[in-house]
């Protein structure tokens, strides 16, 4: 199948790059520090949501603000240890997208979006990130944003996610859906088109937009 798109909006952790180790290192300690149980941690879905919103399921009202800076300063701090590495094909994919037509769309705060994207090199024109938006993936806010600030149709953007939540979100929003299966299996992932990672994918460039398909 050939899908036909005016811009493409990436999901960051587990599309582009992977975190994982990160992040497992960073809120193992965080859910030590405030005293939360494996079994309470394990109750809450974790990827492709804002860290206010998982620390609102965990935590008291009242504290949830200094949790949520303390989880920050945890990842930011854990970067420059290796635990972020580029995914399969996502140099090469990005490499042959004009800049103003992609654009990433995270639910990581801006400071730890940077942060992670620095280290691997990816330098995007347009970032949304949680501090953008008021309501986070599964919402549409957060692509719909990325439209809007693109000047695109959300009906006619492609939406690259690893996550169930954020494909949610980019249905929500009317746009088309690529799901790639580098954090959960394919029956898990409801989209348009399922992939491994961006290296099965190519992009070409047109007069009209950019057209994607599956290699081979």
């Amino acid at each position: 199948m050939k899908i036909h798109a005016q811009a493409l909006l990436f999901d960051n952790d587990g599309t582009l790059v992977s975190s994982l180790a990160s992040v497992d290192r960073c809120w193992t300690r965080w859910a030590a520090e405030y005293g939360i149980t494996a079994e309470e941690f394990a109750r809450v879905e974790l990827h492709g949501r804002p860290a206010a919103e998982i620390a609102a399921d965990l935590l008291p009202a009242e504290i949830v603000p200094q949790a949520v800076a303390r989880i920050e300063d945890l990842e930011v701090e854990d970067v420059p240890n290796g635990g972020v590495h580029l995914l399969p094909g996502t140099r090469a994919f990005l490499d042959s997208l004009p800049a103003e037509r992609w654009a990433v769309v995270t639910s990581a705060t801006r400071r730890l979006a940077e942060a992670r994207l620095d280290a691997v090199g990816i330098l995007p024109k347009t970032l949304v990130a949680a501090d953008d938006i008021t309501r986070g993936k599964p919402d549409p806010e957060p692509y719909l944003l990325a439209a809007r600030t693109l000047g695109v149709d959300p009906a006619r953007c492609v939406v690259f996610e690893d996550a169930p939540a954020g494909l949610t979100a980019g249905r929500a929003a009317g746009m088309t859906t690529v799901a790639l299966t580098t954090t959960h299996q394919a029956h898990e992932l409801d989209a348009d088109l399922v992939v491994e990672n961006l290296s099965a994918l190519s992009a070409l460039v047109t007069e009209h937009g950019v057209e994607i398909a599956p290699r081979g």
